[in-house]
């Protein structure tokens, strides 16, 4: 069994489909199609249903699906652990929210690079979920996400705490305006794509108030996010200090919540095997230095 072929299969079924496939490891099409048929023909199984939206996985899939992902980790992780000399250098891939991305990384990500200049430092945002499944994949090496993770194969370090807080257009000077100014069913939830937390915090706030049912909006950005509830088209839940910081903070309202919805921890999270190569402990040492982290 080819580790390309693997490695294929892997990101096919993580895009769904060849074409995206192709795109995310650099190389044409008819190659991605090469290397499931040869993997699928020494299976001597389908591994893919083929649809005019593109690939799901068949059961045999789903069963090689896991085994495929710590495949391609470890391969990835051997290539690294051999050319560690001891000195940071080479990629290190970082996931976070976007809500920690946008306040509390820029300052970290910028002493980072002024110590290790050999290090190529890439950072994708994503939901919490989709980064945990990312680390444990391989194709992150950490990712700053809502706590608290419970996970055999996972490291966390506490990172940040936050305090979330209910944020409405300016005009709702206070929760009790809010509740009473607002059909029964609620104002619009303006949130983040399924496996968000905040997204899950803002639903249980939602229960609490009496509007289980109340209408969802989903928007990919901070800044499309924040402008919509500027705008009257809703309410959402964030960070105060993303709230406060942003451009847009005169335009809404910060409402404080209790504490068993206002708190919560960011966490640092690594695989807990494998070489923890320098790249990645440099990254961690600059995390436990910066004034803004709580050390665990």
């Amino acid at each position: 069994m080819e580790l390309s072929d693997i490695q294929t299969f892997a990101a096919v079924a993580r895009t769904g489909g060849i074409t995206r496939a192709a795109e995310e490891l650099n190389t044409v099409q008819s190659n991605v199609t090469q290397r499931v048929k040869a993997l699928e023909a020494e299976i001597g199984t389908p591994l893919f249903e083929r649809h005019s939206r593109g690939m799901t996985l068949t059961g045999a899939g789903k069963r090689l699906l896991p085994y495929a992902q710590r495949m391609a980790a470890l391969s990835r992780e051997a290539v690294l652990a051999a050319r560690d000399d001891g000195e940071p250098k080479g990629p290190l891939a970082i996931g976070s929210m976007e809500t920690t991305a946008a306040v509390r990384l820029p300052p970290l990500l910028a002493d980072f690079h002024r110590r290790f200049p050999a290090v190529r430092l890439s950072l994708r945002t994503a939901t919490t979920a989709d980064l945990v499944a990312d680390v444990l994949e391989g194709t992150l090496d950490g990712a700053f996400v809502a706590g608290p993770i419970a996970h055999a194969d996972l490291t966390a370090t506490s990172a940040f705490r936050e305090e979330l807080v209910l944020v409405s257009a300016r005009r709702w000077a206070s929760l009790a305006e809010l509740r009473a100014g607002t059909p029964e069913s609620g104002p619009t939830a303006l949130v983040f794509r399924s496996g968000c937390t905040y997204r899950q915090r803002l639903e249980q706030v939602f229960v609490e108030f009496g509007w289980p049912s109340a209408a969802r909006f989903e928007l990919g950005t901070l800044d499309g996010m924040i402008g919509c509830v500027a705008a009257d088209m809703g309410v959402t839940l964030l960070p105060r200090a993303v709230v406060e910081r942003s451009a847009m903070n005169g335009s809404v309202s910060i409402h404080t919540l209790g504490s068993s919805h206002a708190r919560a921890e960011t966490l640092f999270i690594q695989r807990s095997t494998g070489h923890q190569y320098s790249a990645l402990q440099g990254f961690i040492a600059c995390l436990k230095r910066d004034d803004d982290v709580i050390a665990a």
